[in-house]
């Protein structure tokens, strides 16, 4: 059974790869989404998931698919192999995405599954479908600090040939300071679920706390999930899900993408997973001006991000 939903999930994106374009952005509430998630929205917007589902939300390129992978790897008691029935996207389906048919759009692949799922999205806090607060689903949002959250959503641009060319590093800074990318201004996602965490019961979780000490923050993951496994399946999960590991786990690794839709050859899905490596990007000038404007944008929240471990 798995099997054939993993064939039909690749089949699908290999059938619709030669019409994939770079699609246009389209604001919705004054946030910039692909033109196929725009025209979707009434849908997206409606979705009403089960009290048991959970949602793993992100800024793109901030840890989704680890922290996926962790979940997936908890509810499974670390069983690495029932973790392998299917790529990321189909065990864990993107909420919003939609792409040209016959690719199955998020909606689509959660109405086959049965409750409790694990639901990724990448929308901002104001856009997220208020039937996840009003069931009071239980929410895990990753935090990435700025500079290496650009970094990274800027090779995933360039390699992604769904969303808007991304022009030279030098201009795409300017597009990540003033929120043109998809999914829009990372300063108003990181603060949108920080503001609302305690009230909402999200486990805020920060990409460099994960990279720092990975088997505390599983563990915070397993008790805010209220799981218990034991410390050798704890143990297990931190291995399987180091950067090294799933690079090389066809199933997390999105190799499941065709190159016509995610071009590898530019840069890898999995790139680097580092903190810090905003350093080999930014020339001196360019570092003092985000830093600049990153004071005035995040001015009116104190949320402890590191550049550094």
């Amino acid at each position: 059974m798995s099997e054939e939903k993993e064939m039909t999930f690749s089949e699908a994106i290999h059938k619709a790869s030669s019409s994939i374009t770079r699609f246009p952005l389209i604001p919705v509430r004054g946030v910039p989404l692909m033109n196929y998630i725009a025209n979707n929205w009434d849908s997206i917007w409606d979705f009403c998931p089960d009290p048991s589902d959970l949602l793993i939300a992100t800024y793109p390129k901030a840890g989704t698919t680890w922290t996926q992978e962790i979940v997936d790897l908890l509810l499974h008691n670390g069983d690495a192999e029932a973790c392998k029935r299917a790529p990321t996207p189909v065990r864990s389906p993107f909420l919003e995405i939609f792409s040209p048919p016959p690719i199955p759009s998020g909606l689509d692949l959660l109405e086959k599954m049965d409750p409790p799922r694990v639901i990724k999205t990448h929308l901002p806090f104001q856009l997220v479908p208020p039937g996840f607060w009003e069931n009071k689903c239980k929410a895990i949002y990753v935090a990435r600090n700025a500079k290496d959250n650009l970094v990274s959503y800027y090779y995933f641009d360039l390699m992604n040939q769904t969303q808007p060319e991304p022009g030279p590093f030098g201009g795409y800074i300017h597009k990540f300071m003033q929120g043109q990318l998809s999914w829009g201004s990372w300063y108003d996602h990181v603060k949108g679920y920080w503001l609302e965490r305690e009230k909402r019961n999200i486990l805020y979780l920060f990409y460099e706390d994960m990279k720092e000490n990975p088997r505390r923050e599983v563990e915070r993951i397993m008790k805010y999930l209220d799981l218990s496994v034991s410390d050798e399946v704890i143990s297990q999960i931190v291995e399987l899900t180091s950067f090294k590991n799933m690079k090389e786990n066809p199933m997390a690794n999105y190799s499941c993408v065709p190159s016509p839709v995610f071009d590898q050859s530019i840069s890898p899905f999995m790139r680097k997973g580092e903190v810090g490596d905003w350093k080999n990007h930014f020339t001196a000038e360019q570092s003092k001006l985000f830093d600049e404007d990153y004071e005035k944008q995040m001015k009116d929240v104190d949320i402890p991000f590191r550049t550094l471990i």
